[in-house]
Formats: structure tokens, sequence, C-alpha cells
């Protein structure tokens, strides 16, 4: 007898500790921009599961790639070279122009090196462990104990506390609330380019100038968090390219493993010659040939296929489609965003108790989307957040935009 949805779920939270508030929903295959679960009910995705999936499901290069390397070999440790490693990190040094990478195993992982890198390159110019971070209200850089030191959001981070000394936070944005901050031990300014919990909110290009001005002039480190509007997803391989400026140490995962559990740091020439030295840092698996092989197919498949460029198209006529939304429904406020990653902010309830309620939660939005066969994910405040695979097109866009019409009809709007 075939295990019904509901059975497997209840196996599920049987056995599986309860950190996540799950559609109840079971996904067991992907193809193109479409999933389906064990019912064979088709959905159109338009989360990638959460920004990761750029390539969609099912790519043949990638999928080939990874097939070739599992009857190699799947893991040697980092006391040995591999060969995808290798080309893994040279493609990313590339595409980053920065000097230096280290493979981890996810994004928070990436989050705690870079901010070892920017301890470590203070402490050897000081000879001191005072030095201070300067991150921003709003972020999100990861959960473990580092990466939510620096993640500007109170109901993460109050069960865990105390965490890392010396975290302080900015206003977004806010040039002046930087400056504040500063002093003569800030070693490192910490900020994703592009918000993604803070609700689908870019940088503001006199506001990052700024950052980078105020580093250059303090030989404070800029670190840019681009593990969610990294490769590709803004329009540009990397979205701090739409701004003229560098970081000087950068995060990435996400889309750089398309579902290949893989994150990476780097670091340019300055920090990779005078920060992490041997013995200060390490990872087990990071950089382990099998997801390596699949870094290496990603880039290769981004250039041959042309998917940055794809993804800057789509994501102009993504934005146009939105902003038709939002001047239709009253309910959507505002869109903002940029590529192929965009948010569309919903008014909230005023009150719960009122029978006069305008707005409506973003989370029974998604919910009725789904009854539909729509993927959507939210992001922070109240807004509804937009990060299709990368290959998406002009009739896939048009066909999530009328389901979501037909969504909002349907719940009164």
């Amino acid at each position: 007898m075939q295990t019904t949805t509901t059975q497997l779920i209840a196996q599920a939270n049987d056995a599986i500790l309860h950190t996540y508030k799950r559609h109840t929903i079971i996904l067991e295959k992907g193809d193109g921009v479409y999933v389906y679960d064990i019912d064979g009910k088709e959905y159109l995705d338009f989360g990638a599961g959460i920004a990761v999936c750029a390539l969609g499901y099912g790519h043949a290069k990638l999928n080939n790639a990874l097939k070739t390397q599992i009857d190699k070999i799947l893991h040697t440790s980092n006391l040995y070279y591999n060969k995808p490693a290798i080309m893994a990190a040279h493609l990313l040094c590339k595409a980053s122009t920065m000097a230096r990478v280290f493979f981890t195993n996810s994004g928070t992982e990436a989050i705690e090196g870079a901010l070892k890198c920017a301890r470590k390159y203070a402490f050897l110019r000081d000879n001191h462990h005072r030095h201070n971070i300067i991150a921003f209200h709003g972020s999100f850089h990861g959960r473990t104990f580092g990466a939510l030191s620096v993640t500007g959001n109170t109901s993460y981070q109050e069960a865990f506390k105390p965490l890392l000394n010396g975290i302080s936070f900015a206003v977004f944005n806010d040039s002046e609330s930087v400056k504040q901050l500063l002093n003569q031990d800030t070693c490192a300014i910490i900020l994703e380019t592009i918000q993604g919990e803070g609700g689908i909110t870019p940088a503001h290009k006199d506001f990052l100038h700024e950052m980078r001005n105020l580093c250059n002039q303090y030989d404070i480190l800029l670190i840019l968090d681009e593990i969610q509007c990294g490769m590709g997803r803004s329009g540009k391989m990397f979205a701090w390219e739409h701004f003229g400026i560098q970081p000087d140490i950068f995060t990435s995962a996400k889309g750089l493993g398309c579902g290949v559990p893989v994150g990476a740091f780097g670091v340019n020439e300055k920090v990779a010659n005078a920060s992490l030295m041997p013995g200060d840092h390490g990872s087990t698996y990071g950089g382990n040939p099998f997801v390596c092989a699949g870094v290496q197919a990603i880039f290769e498949i981004f250039q041959q296929e042309g998917i940055v460029e794809h993804a800057s198209a789509m994501g102009a006529y993504l934005a146009t489609q939105l902003d038709c939304l939002v001047k239709e429904f009253s309910i959507l406020t505002k869109r903002q965003g940029m590529g192929l990653l965009q948010g569309v902010w919903v008014q909230a309830p005023n009150d719960i108790d009122s029978k006069q309620q305008t707005g409506i939660a973003v989370a029974t939005i998604v919910a009725k989307a789904l009854e539909h066969g729509l993927l959507l994910l939210t992001a922070g405040g109240n807004s509804l957040r937009f990060a299709p695979p990368l290959i998406i097109s002009k009739d896939e866009i048009d066909y999530m935009v009328a389901t979501l019409r037909k969504t909002l009809h349907e719940l009164g709007f």
C-alpha cells in the first residue's frame, strides 16, 4: 500500500525537530521551473528553494557533471588537493575579481569565515582583541552564533544570548547612523547588498559608496553578503557590480551550488596576505570534489547559456509586471528589488480584532497561491518575495502574475 502524504507528514513530525513551519505538501521531483509533489500535482516555483535553484530543476549538464564525479571520488578532505576545487576556485575568483576563496558547506559558514577574516586582519594589524563590527537593522546573515550576532533582528537572537561582543547595528542606507558607531576599534562593516529578510531592500548607490570610502579611510574591511543576491540573481553576477564598488570580503552560497550544499567566502589581495593562515580555519567537507564539480559546471553553464543576461532581462520584465499589480491592488503598497529578486509589500492587518481589516498577512496569500499551484516566499515585514529560477520565461512570469491576481481576487481584494 502506498504511503499517503498525511502518513508521511506524521512520520516527519515524529522524527524531525520542529524548527520549520512547513506547507503540507511533499515535493518529489522537478523539471525546469516546475516541481511536483508525491501526488503528481504541478507547482510553478517562484521561490527556487529560497533563491537556490538558479538553473531550475534537472539541468542536464549540471546533473551529468555531478553523476560523473560520483563515479570518480566524493571526498578527499583538505589534506590533499582535488581538481574540481581548484577549477571552481579559479572560476569564482575570476567572476568576483577577488584574490582567494574558501569553500564552505553553507552561507552561514561563509559568514563565520568572513568574520574570522576581519577579526584576524585587525588583530595582526593592532595586536589586541578589542575590535568591533558594524552590522545593520533588518539584516539576516544566518543562524550560527557568529552569523546570528550580526543579524539585525532581535526575534532571531533573543533566546540565544549572549552573542558575540562588539557588534553594533546601524540603519540600512543611512550613512550618518554608521558614522555615529565608528570608533578606532571598528574592524569591519557587514551588509547585504540587497537585504533579503529586510523586505528585498537594495542598498542605495550613494550609501554603498560612502561605506566603501569610510572603509578605505580608516582601514576597515567591507564585507558584502551576496549569499542570496549574488550569482546572477540581481541581473549582474554579483549585485555590487551595479554600484561600481568592490568589497574586501564577500560571501556566496545558494545559487553557487544550485541545490548542491556549498558556500564560499572570498577576499581581496590585501586581506589574503594579512588574515587567515594555516591552522586558523578549516572545514572537513568544504571544497570537496563532488560539490566543486557542481560549482565548476554551474559557472560554465552561466557563460554558455547567458544566464546572467537572461536574468537581467527577465528581472526587468518581472519588475514591470509587479508594478502593474501594485497599481491594480490597493492592498499592495510598493515593489522593490533588483533583477529576479523582487519584493512586494502588502498592507498588513491594522488590528486583528477589528472587523474593519483592510490588510492581510502575506502567509495567507502564500497559502492560497499554493492551492493554485504557485510557490511564493515571504520576506521581512509583510512582503512577498519573488525569487524564481534564473531560467524563468516571460510566459511563466505572466502565468505567475495571473495566478497571483486570481489569488488576491479570491481573498476579496
